[in-house]
């Protein structure tokens, strides 16, 4: 005869939906430690420039609240026992380290910007003879059509819409080792970005090609060549991340999250071809929109495919330590 070792009124703990190891995926310590030391270095570089983020600020703020959210969520939901419980930790995971990357990546343009020299847009302008695209004349027939400026802005302010497609249906999906995989690969990619942006600065052809009146300002009008000069000597103090915009010029990095998303998409049959579309069609609208050189852009093609390859190594290393 057997005797029960638990009490039939014992009451039993919630089960975990992941309470299976997902393949590849890579540890949540890793991710945060990564995070936190990106941080910690945007902290840096902001206290070596004298910068400063007024924590007040209305948009400070609303960030922050943002972010205390998402936390929220992800810690309330961390040990999911339903389908409901594991999407919103999944999604609230997600969005925050995406909206945490790009954040922390467009601020730490400011005091990048502050401490660089002179600008590369005459090797820039060279390639792209080399290369026999014309700049010029690509702007000229956009700023001669409303319909092209219209379709070009919504394109590249595309940026926004794929990664929620992605990262939507990777939680709803419940693969959460893609999700992490596609935040490491952007966060290395972004971080590449910088470095060679703090040693390649541009201010972009249409400050350095165009002369006189403008007849059409692109989404990302003058913004280098109006503060660069400002940061480089030390006339802007505070950044406002309500007012934050993007300063590298080269790599282009609208194009780095281009060919992110596209290699993100392929994977996902319901998506691919909607991804393709909207960032070839984001990929069209750079040069312009972005105002980049086709130097930028091969620059940013070149950057995510490094990020895309230097973690399918370590998704294979990862994979082969499982094995043994």
């Amino acid at each position: 005869m057997s005797i029960p070792t638990t009490s039939p009124f014992a009451i039993a703990a919630p089960l975990r939906l992941d309470a299976v190891r997902q393949p590849g995926l890579i540890p949540g310590r890793w991710i945060a430690l990564g995070f936190v030391l990106s941080v910690l270095c945007v902290a840096a570089l902001l206290y070596d420039d004298a910068m400063v983020i007024d924590p007040w600020a209305p948009s400070t703020l609303l960030f922050g609240l943002a972010f205390a959210t998402l936390a929220a969520i992800r810690f309330l939901t961390r040990n999911p026992a339903t389908t409901a419980h594991r999407i919103g930790r999944d999604l609230a995971e997600s969005v925050g380290l995406f909206m945490g990357v790009g954040l922390l990546g467009a601020v730490a343009t400011y005091p990048l910007s502050a401490d660089t020299h002179g600008s590369v847009d005459a090797v820039l302008q060279r390639i792209d003879q080399a290369l026999h695209f014309d700049w010029l004349a690509l702007y000229e027939l956009v700023a001669s059509h409303r319909s092209l400026q219209i379709l070009g802005t919504a394109a590249y302010q595309s940026i926004f819409v794929t990664p929620a497609l992605i990262l939507g249906h990777y939680a709803v999906s419940g693969n959460r080792a893609a999700a992490r995989r596609f935040l490491v690969t952007f966060w290395l990619a972004a971080v590449i970005s910088l470095v060679l942006f703090r040693y390649i600065p541009a201010f972009g052809p249409l400050a350095t090609l165009w002369h006189g009146p403008v007849p059409y300002l692109p989404e990302s009008g003058l913004y280098e060549a109006d503060l660069l000069p400002a940061l480089r000597t030390h006339m802007l103090r505070e950044v406002d991340l309500g007012a934050l915009r993007g300063l590298v010029s080269a790599p282009s990095f609208h194009t780095v999250s281009a060919v992110l998303y596209m290699a993100a998409g392929w994977r996902i049959a319901r998506l691919r071809w909607t991804v393709v579309v909207l960032n070839g069609a984001m990929l069209l609208s750079t040069p312009i929109e972005g105002t980049h050189y086709l130097a930028d852009m091969i620059a940013g093609a070149a950057v995510a495919v490094t990020a895309l390859v230097a973690v399918g190594v370590l998704r294979r290393t990862m994979a082969a330590r499982a094995r043994a």
